[in-house]
């Protein structure tokens, strides 16, 4: 089988990028912003519909480059209206994995709730993670996604035009593939791409320092953390990752930025029945986070073949909405999506492929 030449993907560049391309093509350096119009907010699907180029500098770039749109393989409806979409991360003439040994596919899921249509996306397959309690980490790692495996799954799927907000909860823990994680955001807030509000965007992390400072520093999108215990000890046996970045040097950092006026900070809280659902965790937690402006969004437990963890009961997760509240803390119940197609919270796996 004749074996076809993978030409690298113009989406997912940054302007600067576009304009490398530009030169490469023999175009003046303007070229890039057409390119960058075309391809984010016209949304060509080849450079042949690119027209502001010159026809041979479009033959050029065909040879080398491709907009490297690729469809979703496959898509699962929920009763509720939750749409789950299974994106492959290589092929025989596409490969959007910048490392990794490949062999699963990733996963994105759209909700429609009302006037919001939120896109949950993926930025590895897998995750090294290893949280005991999510099936993306029981996949292991099998490679970080380039912005264009990010832009692709906002820009590939049916209701992508009209979107309202994206999540990055999907499959993967962001803060470790921060580069092609930061160069999606700059596609999708910068003038020259899909000029976003960053206020349409949360990024969700376990709290890898170094990486979420990053994360702070270069945008204004709202942050996610996941923290689901207020002890150290009980949350490694949750999230190993306690030991290399434990909860209260994440909360330090987190403390030394504005989170009142440029952007919105939220703490996710998974409750597991009797082991972190009760009254003395609810007044440790506020404890810890005291003094933050951030909310606490409360989620259920989605059960996972073999874990003995269950879901805390809805009593049980009301009685500790109303102590997080009468405490000061904003504290929120998540309504659950998508359950009955794997795709609600921390059941997203992906697929494994030959």
């Amino acid at each position: 089988m004749e074996q076809h030449e993978i030409r690298r993907p113009l989406l997912g560049m940054t302007l600067a990028e576009l304009e490398t391309v530009a030169a490469e093509a023999g175009l003046r350096k303007f070229a890039a912003k057409q390119i960058a119009r075309r391809l984010y907010v016209n949304r060509a699907r080849s450079i042949d519909e690119m027209t502001e180029l010159p026809k041979a500098s479009r033959e050029w770039l065909s040879e080398h480059y491709c907009v490297g749109l690729q469809a979703p393989v496959k898509a699962s409806r929920s009763a509720d209206g939750t749409v789950k979409y299974l994106f492959a991360t290589r092929g025989e003439d596409f490969d959007f994995l910048t490392s990794g040994k490949g062999g699963r596919d990733v996963e994105a899921v759209y909700i429609p709730d009302r006037d919001r249509e939120t896109l949950c996306v993926s930025s590895q397959a897998g995750c090294k993670m290893g949280c005991k309690f999510c099936m993306t980490g029981r996949q292991g790692f099998h490679g970080d996604l380039t912005a264009a495996g990010i832009i692709n799954q906002i820009f590939a799927i049916p209701e992508s035009p009209t979107l309202t907000n994206l999540v990055f909860m999907g499959m993967g823990e962001p803060m470790d593939n921060i580069d092609e994680v930061l160069k999606a955001l700059e596609v999708l807030t910068a003038p020259w791409g899909l000029a976003w509000s960053p206020k349409r965007i949360t990024v969700s992390s376990i709290g890898k320092i170094r990486e979420l400072r990053r994360l702070l520093d270069e945008t204004k999108v709202h942050v996610a953390i996941s923290i689901h215990s207020p002890y150290p000890a009980e949350r490694e046996g949750l999230m190993p990752v306690e030991r290399a970045y434990p909860i209260k040097d994440v909360i330090g950092l987190l403390r030394e930025y504005d989170f009142a006026h440029q952007r919105r900070l939220s703490f996710e809280y998974i409750m597991w029945r009797g082991v972190n659902d009760d009254l003395r965790h609810a007044d440790a937690l506020s404890r810890l986070l005291r003094g933050l402006d951030c909310r606490v969004n409360l989620i259920r437990y989605h059960s996972l073949p073999g874990s003995p963890l269950r879901t805390a009961s809805e009593a049980v997760m009301t009685a500790f909405r109303d102590r997080l509240n009468e405490a000061g803390l904003t504290a929120t119940i998540r309504a659950s999506r998508g359950e009955d197609i794997q795709a609600a919270c921390g059941m997203l796996a992906g697929e494994a492929r030959g």
